[in-house]
């Protein structure tokens, strides 16, 4: 019955307009005041106290003097709901300052009445002022709140930033049913202990007490035109709470027009990166695919099927998309229909082909791409992954090595203009065959510039070399999302191994964007700030799932990170160039290109020749062995030697 009276009561005081709480508030604050000298004057006197016509008058100026006071100490301007701690602050100063006044005018003025005022009557005026100010705002604000901890119980959430984002989801949380705003957290010095639509503003510092006042388990960071590096230590700094973070996207995500609840996402291991996004350059993303035939190899792989959707959206006059597996090819291509491309044929060209082959088929690959008339290839396909290349030594090399050689042979001998091969950070210096085969194709490609260049065909041929690809097959994150799913451990092949990271999204406006900054047989690298600790983006990622970590300081943390030491071929950090002196800039601020050492034609021809020996000779021995590849045939080849000191370089 009494819960039922007091949500009733505090419903009604919900619907009540702000001018008319004020009012009410006044009026409150009158009659407790009167009631706290009147009270003041019992007390002392130890007897009902019956007040004689000048003492009444005297009583009714208390109010009239701690009125202004009150008013100028803001007490008026606070919502009742949100009031906090610091509301106890001005009540002292304005009780303070209003008992002084009354003792004053009691005092000097000699409104005494028959018996006087006894001394000890302002304090204890003083001490009753503050109990019944102060406790009439913080009993509304619990009566206000009953209602709301019964139907929001533990999904009360904080919003970090009070700009314009989160005041709009703060708005669009209250319409719903599921979670409920219990105020801003913001850095911002000039917001603090302000009232925002009625949400009252609170530094970071405060968040283990609002946790424990407001039950809270869930932050929203709202910060969408921050960079990267500010999401960061604003994510750093709230997962070493037990709340869950959720993110708000950035401006273009907003603009689109979704429901700002619904666009809400878990934190990214993106956002923990520390890096701005690489801004793309829109004359240099159309250049070379706008109007024209392009060609991905590798199309259904997670880069391939990338730069599938990112050419789509520049319009181009037909795209070949070509992979050896059907099922990923079979996804991509719907993808893209799906989302209406393909549909509408091109003065005579089928904007979408999708293309069933091995680039290790040349006579497949060349006739592609005469028949079509390809004047733009991104050359994507590859085994990447270092333990199974490692491991399959004979098939990686067939198709990373050769498949590239077949590849920009057709493309030399069919005339495409544009020829960029898909790269990566482990053909620096390679410890692994993965790498080593990456560093063939490299220079297979700096090969046939030179040669396009010698004969003055104006085709350009070139890489692109980054680090790891966030979500892509062979990164790491998608193996750490599982084992956290299964509950652990994390592996860590070692404590100090570092890797450079980007997006998916970036890696490919970067592919694209270097075919137009192309003159031919450069290595173009992206600014992709500091190498991430793999320890320390395997611990962010347990936080992010809301589990803690387990070791000898927590024992009785949720998942355990295991050490299992390096797998054969991986170091313990990857670098972007073989000399760091021959990093020259571009026209994109974030885009540098290399020259690296290139091996004459003769010399590269006779090496191709003897690894095409020596694949021969071992392909019947490795079938029957797990495709091992011998030392002495890895020798023979320098394999793992690419930068050896006695080719004879151009």
């Amino acid at each position: 019955m009494v819960r039922w009276a007091s949500n009733r009561m505090a419903g009604h005081m919900v619907l009540l307009t702000r001018p008319l709480t004020q009012t009410l508030l006044l009026a409150s604050d009158t009659a407790l005041l009167v009631f706290a000298l009147w009270a003041a004057y019992t007390l002392r006197l130890g007897e009902f106290f019956i007040p004689n016509g000048k003492q009444v008058a005297l009583m009714a100026c208390a109010p009239l003097l701690a009125i202004p006071v009150f008013l100028k100490m803001g007490l008026y301007r606070s919502v009742i709901r949100y009031l906090g701690e610091q509301a106890l602050w001005s009540v002292f100063k304005g009780m303070s300052l209003a008992a002084l006044f009354w003792a004053v005018l009691a005092f000097m003025t000699q409104m005494t009445g028959v018996e006087g005022v006894p001394r000890a009557v302002p304090l204890v005026y003083w001490l009753m002022g503050l109990v019944l100010v102060g406790g009439s705002r913080f009993t509304a604000r619990w009566l206000l709140w009953m209602p709301i901890r019964q139907r929001f119980s533990g999904r009360q959430v904080l919003i970090y930033g009070a700009g314009a984002a989160g005041r709009q989801l703060a708005v669009s949380l209250r319409s719903g049913r599921e979670l409920f705003p219990a105020g801003f957290l913001d850095d911002d010095p000039t917001l603090l202990s302000k009232d925002i639509d009625g949400l009252r503003v609170y530094t970071p510092q405060h968040l283990p007490k609002l946790i424990k006042r407001f039950d809270i388990r869930d932050v929203i960071v709202t910060l969408p035109s921050a960079s990267n590096a500010r999401r960061r230590e604003v994510v750093s700094f709230l997962e070493k709470h037990p709340v869950r973070v959720r993110i708000l996207p950035a401006l273009t995500d907003i603009a689109s027009g979704k429901h700002l609840v619904n666009m809400v996402r878990e934190v990214d291991i993106g956002d923990l990166l520390g890096r701005d996004a690489v801004a793309a350059n829109p004359a240099l993303l159309g250049h070379c695919i706008t109007g024209k035939v392009v060609m991905v190899t590798g199309a259904g792989g997670s880069i391939g099927s990338e730069l599938c959707r990112q050419i789509a959206e520049l319009s181009p006059k037909q795209l070949l998309m070509f992979d050896a597996n059907e099922h990923a090819l079979y996804q991509i291509d719907r993808t893209l229909r799906e989302a209406g491309h393909g549909t509408a044929q091109k003065d005579g060209y089928l904007p979408l082909l999708p293309c069933l082959g091995s680039v290790r088929d040349a006579g497949l690959v060349t006739r592609l791409l005469r028949t079509h008339g390809v004047q733009t290839l991104y050359h994507a396909a590859a085994f990447k992954h270092v333990p199974l290349v490692e491991s399959n030594a004979v098939e990686g090399t067939e198709n990373n090595v050769m498949g590239t050689q077949i590849t920009a042979q057709a493309a030399f001998e069919t005339g495409v203009e544009t020829f960029v091969l898909v790269s990566t950070d482990k053909a620096v210096r390679p410890t692994n065959v993965m790498g080593a085969t990456k560093r063939w194709a490299e220079l297979l490609v700096q090969d046939f510039a030179s040669r396009a260049k010698v004969a003055g065909t104006g085709q350009r041929f070139c890489a692109v070399r980054f680090g790891n690809v966030l979500g892509s097959s062979g990164s790491v994150i998608p193996l750490f999302k599982e084992q956290i799913a299964r509950g652990g451990p994390v592996t860590v092949t070692h404590p100090e191994v570092t890797r450079y990271f980007m997006s998916i999204h970036e890696a490919v406006e970067l592919v694209i964007q270097t075919g137009s900054l192309a003159f031919g047989g450069e290595i173009f690298l992206l600014d992709m700030g500091e190498p991430v600790l793999i320890m320390d983006l395997a611990r962010n990622m347990i936080q992010l799932a809301g589990h803690s970590l387990r070791d000898e300081h927590h024992p009785k943390g949720d998942i355990e990170i295991a050490i299992t030491g390096l797998r054969p071929g991986e170091k313990l950090y990857e670098e972007l160039l073989i000399a760091s002196s021959n990093a020259e800039s571009t026209n994109h601020p974030k885009i540098m290109k290399a020259r690296e050492p290139v091996l004459q034609t003769e010399a590269l021809a006779d090496k191709m020749h003897q690894l095409r020996l020596a694949l021969n000779a071992n392909d019947a021995a490795t079938r029957t062995n797990c495709n091992l590849l011998a030392p002495p045939w890895m020798t023979a080849v320098d394999v793992l030697s690419l930068q050896s000191p006695d080719w004879p370089l151009q």
